[in-house]
């Protein structure tokens, strides 16, 4: 059963959040440059598609220089005309948003992987309390090789202290995390150690924010290993247990849910609302989004 956040939010994503060796090439609508000649991705590699904001050569050149120096990206893209960032390695997507952003401008992912090979899970908590914000994570899936799978998972507004996910047999969440089922594949633990502020709130509706609570709570970023591929774990789910081998009722729990690859969500305007990719992006801060 999906909780009415986790559908509106799984909507948003799929509409606007289709979410090495240093080599650099750039597209603008008038110059191309290149640092080292362009080969083929390195394996573990994968393309992201960031939609991103920019009205001159000065946006794309301020964009460059935070992604000229990070580690992990193989070659990345920008095209002026088209407002788009296209990034190829294997640095978290969540790490690009936080360097693109970092420049004042806003980043939405588009796309990630190929066709078919990307999934993203929006973690809720089922407490009574957190039901006006319920969402306190969000896991962004790609695969990286035809039977491996990255999970880039984000949590916020949580105790310090370290968390146990897993992936679970089914995706019935009657009675949130208690009722997934049996343990289908094990995920490294995440360490929650990172003060919440404005910067960590998950990119969802319904998303906790740092005014929510009166007490300090924190943040965290992991990317895990799975031998997985995208068509074995969607409709299942993932929880965030406090306590390792357990599922606890308080656990925060999503189901996976198909995303786009790259270049396969080329909208502007939702069909729904008719509002464009930023309109949408501004109602959604109002809810709490701010990453």
């Amino acid at each position: 059963m999906y909780t009415l956040f986790s559908i509106v939010a799984f909507k948003v994503w799929n509409d606007f959040l289709n979410i090495a060796l240093p080599k650099i090439f750039l597209i603008t609508n008038s110059s191309t440059f290149s640092q080292t000649p362009s080969s083929t991705m390195t394996a573990g590699a994968f393309e992201i598609v960031f939609a991103v904001p920019m009205e001159c050569n000065a946006c794309v050149e301020s964009i460059t220089n935070v992604l000229k120096p990070l580690q992990g990206i193989d070659k990345f893209d920008i095209n002026l005309k088209s407002n788009l960032v296209t990034t190829e390695g294997s640095l978290p997507p969540s790490e690009i948003v936080k360097a693109i952003q970092s420049t004042g401008r806003d980043a939405i992912i588009r796309g990630t992987g190929k066709p078919n090979s990307a999934a993203v899970c929006i973690l809720e908590s089922f407490d009574p309390k957190d039901r006006f914000k319920p969402v306190k994570g969000l896991a962004r899936i790609v695969q990286v090789s035809p039977q491996n799978v990255f999970v880039d998972l984000t949590v916020n507004g949580l105790p310090k202290g370290t968390y146990y996910p897993s992936i679970r047999a089914t995706g019935n969440l009657s009675e949130g995390a208690l009722s997934t089922g049996k343990l289908f594949y094990p995920l490294d633990p995440i360490y929650v150690n990172e003060p919440s502020n404005a910067s960590t709130t998950i990119n969802s509706l319904g998303a906790s924010t740092t005014e929510d609570s009166p007490k300090q709570l924190y943040a965290g970023q992991s990317f895990l290993y799975a031998k997985l591929t995208p068509n074995e774990i969607i409709g299942r789910s993932i929880i965030l247990s406090r306590l390792q081998d357990e599922v606890t009722k308080d656990s925060l729990v999503g189901v996976i849910a198909r995303s786009a690859g790259a270049w396969e969500n080329d909208k502007q305007v939702c069909s729904c609302s008719g509002k464009t990719v930023w309109q949408e992006r501004t109602d959604a801060k109002a809810h709490g989004v701010a990453v």
